[in-house]
């Protein structure tokens, strides 16, 4: 309340030690207790779209589109609630960094095909075929975040081909 008292009567305006760009900052940023909220909140949105999703597969004739929109949407919901925690800008250059930037690349590329393959194209077996990558590259970028997961199952797939 003291910060919304400062702004509003001009004295944080006031100030010569900060920028622009900090007093915006400080005035935009969110306690932990609300990123952790937020984050709660978003990811439980993600499951729910994604197991509703699901449940709407056995839906005759709407039921294939149903499942795919609640199914990109959860993904994509997931995906936005580590932005509560770390914030927008941190969690994209996370998500660009060297490790990640091809997982990423193919994650998104999958969600954008697979509402293209079921609303432009209306190919309903192409759109389920990306669906399986969203899995494949979601499950991927997010055992990037985990230290050296990656590497041990490329090991194990590797002893399992020879």
């Amino acid at each position: 309340m003291d910060k919304l008292k400062s702004v509003l009567s001009g004295e944080e305006a006031r100030r010569e030690d900060r920028t622009v760009i900090e007093t915006v900052n400080e005035a935009s940023s969110l306690s932990w207790a609300t990123r952790v909220r937020g984050f709660i909140a978003c990811f439980v949105i993600g499951g729910s779209c994604t197991i509703l999703g699901v449940c709407m597969l056995f839906i005759p004739r709407i039921g294939l589109t149903l499942f795919i929109v609640f199914y990109t949407f959860g993904n994509i919901c997931a995906l936005c609630s580590t932005m509560f925690l770390m914030g927008p800008v941190k969690q994209l250059k996370r998500m660009c960094d060297k490790t990640r930037a091809l997982a990423t690349t193919i994650m998104i590329t999958c969600l954008v095909l697979t509402l293209c393959a079921a609303f432009w194209w209306k190919n309903f077996g192409l759109a389920l075929f990306f669906v399986i990558l969203q899995i494949l590259s979601f499950s991927w970028y997010s055992l990037s975040y985990i230290p050296f997961v990656r590497e041990a199952i490329l090991r194990l797939v590797a002893v399992c081909l020879k």
